[in-house]
């Protein structure tokens, strides 16, 4: 009976290890509880405020998926959700590698059948999980906003893509920062993560509209791109800093991600102006290739037979003569062998 409790009680085990654990803790963590229970009283008080304040939507041509504009002149309701699961939330990634590292459970869980990646992606599923519950919790009042307010349903649809798909890079990013020790590490490279995202968006993202003059498949096509390129950075940095041994004629895998972060937007914006203004999600899905085989450790091809094992060979059997002892015996070998006599 307590067995069919704890299993009703448990979180599936088809999660993942790492998956389930993050979120038990998760769950009980003040960084969850407390924005869960802050954005519930937020939304009452900013679609209060919108009721009173009439129109609140402006009109906007841009209206398309990880536009950030579009949280400033959507309504006080946007603002509110945008800053608690985009910003917020994913802050709670900055303790989740290091924990980790600071006591090397690291060594121990690569002894594991658990990999790198799984290690990564579940913490990673963990924490974007927890901001999309908090973004979920928001669905009546959205539905009273639409009944009510008389919002527009495809701006509104679009917002909500944006929350997740930015709360899922910046859920990336900020576990990738939290693989570095100290708080100056972990504050630079959320600054690098969050200046190069910026700048890798504002080239495709504003070509393909200055080219097609509305958001339409080529823009969104870029911002699918834009999310798993930037996504798949994160979770590399995370994953480069766990490797345990790196080869002397290796480049340091976390270097060659911070590499990425750095020219990406140089390449993005190349791509996006050969193309003029249509291919930018090319030179996007190019870096994410990248970064994803950035960190591979060199193997032999399955043909190829493994070495054979350098063993020394065992010493030729000693011969003890009956009446002497064993050291006498070596004594006596040798001095046969000196003198010539078998």
């Amino acid at each position: 009976m307590n067995e069919i409790i704890y299993q009703k009680d448990n979180l599936p085990d088809r999660f993942g290890a790492m998956t389930v654990k993050e979120l038990r803790q998760g769950l009980r963590r003040g960084m969850f509880m407390i924005p869960f229970i802050v954005i519930q009283g937020m939304a009452v008080l900013a679609m209060a405020a919108e009721f009173s304040m009439g129109d609140v939507e402006s009109y906007s041509k841009m209206t398309g998926l990880l536009n950030p504009v579009l949280f400033f002149n959507s309504g006080p309701f946007w603002s509110v959700a945008g800053f608690i699961c985009i910003i917020v939330m994913p802050l709670g990634g900055l303790a989740l590698m290091r924990q980790e590292l600071d006591e090397g459970n690291h060594e121990l869980l690569l002894l594991t059948p658990l990999t790198r990646w799984r290690v990564v992606t579940g913490k990673f599923v963990a924490l974007w999980g927890l901001c999309l519950i908090t973004f979920f919790s928001l669905l009546p009042y959205m539905i009273v906003r639409y009944f009510i307010g008389g919002i527009d349903a495809w701006r509104n649809i679009v917002m909500a893509l944006t929350v997740v798909t930015a709360s899922g890079i910046l859920c990336a990013g900020f576990i990738g920062a939290s693989s570095y020790r100290t708080n100056l590490g972990r504050i630079c490279m959320m600054l690098l993560f969050v200046f190069s995202m910026i700048l890798s968006w504002l080239a495709p993202m504003w070509g393909s509209f200055a080219q097609t003059k509305v958001c339409g498949v080529i823009y969104h096509a870029n911002a699918l791109a834009y999310f798993v390129c930037y996504t798949m950075f994160g979770l590399a940095l995370a994953r480069s800093r766990i490797r345990l041994v790196v080869s002397q004629y290796e480049v340091k895998p976390s270097w060659m991600v911070i590499g990425l972060l750095i020219f990406t937007p140089l390449v993005v914006s190349i791509v996006t102006a050969v193309t003029l203004g249509f291919g930018g999600f090319v030179g996007l899905i190019g870096m994410a290739l990248i970064a994803w085989f950035a960190d591979s450790t060199p193997k032999a091809p399955g043909w190829m037979a493994a070495p054979k094992l350098n063993i020394p060979a065992e010493p030729p059997p000693q011969l003890i003569v009956p009446g002497t002892t064993k050291n006498q015996s070596i004594e006596r070998d040798e001095d046969c062998h000196i003198g010539g006599n078998p």
